[in-house]
């Protein structure tokens, strides 16, 4: 285990940037997934459906190691990087930054759009309250029917996830808990003599 934290927004955050008559709106939501981004992005679109470009990026991932830019009909590279840019400027992950431009007019060139989106995600990320989250574990438990509910009771006490149950000569848990959380779960082995526990 390497990073034990990452550092997200917690809800929407909007504002608004003019550059020579053209409005642009940034909306950055906390997402978990790809399907999720998708959706907001068609109901911002849905919302917003008289702007003529709805350009966005979003990171996933607690390494940030999934992305997707798309600049929606503006010269390559002058909407979608410049906000991806932003995002990885905060050192965020799980999350959406969507920007919609309503023209007014005049042509802003491709410095000026690189500067106008960079400005509008930036905008928005300011306004934002950031947190820093733990990252959560796979873990696997197993333990013998007496000490399961004093496990799953510490479980639920420190916000983890129990994701499966299985119930055969033993029970066996798969859940989510801090590397923090698993650490002071594993002292426990000496209270309960029955648990084991393994990352994965």
């Amino acid at each position: 285990m390497q990073n034990e934290t990452y550092k997200t927004i917690t809800r929407l955050s909007e504002s608004i940037y003019k550059e020579k008559g053209s409005k642009f709106i940034a909306f950055a939501y906390p997402i978990n997934s790809k399907e999720q981004a998708l959706s907001i992005i068609d109901t911002v679109k849905k919302q917003h459906h008289s702007a003529r470009h709805h350009c966005w990026a979003y990171r996933l991932g607690y390494d940030g190691s999934e992305y997707r830019v798309h600049d929606a009909g503006e010269p390559t590279n002058t909407a979608g990087k410049p906000i991806l840019g932003q995002i990885d400027a905060f050192s965020l992950t799980h999350i959406l930054l969507l920007v919609v431009r309503y023209f007014g007019g005049t042509l802003l060139g491709v410095g000026g759009l690189i500067q106008a989106y960079k400005a509008a995600a930036k905008n928005a990320l300011e306004a934002a309250e950031i947190q820093t989250k733990h990252i959560p574990y796979n873990v696997s438990i197993t333990c013998n029917y007496e000490d399961l509910p004093h496990i799953i009771d510490y479980i639920l006490q420190q916000n983890g996830t129990i994701i499966s149950q299985s119930y055969q000569e033993n029970c066996e848990l798969m859940c989510e808990l801090t590397k923090q959380h698993y650490e002071q779960l594993s002292k426990y082995s000496s209270k309960y003599s029955s648990l084991i526990l393994q990352l994965l």
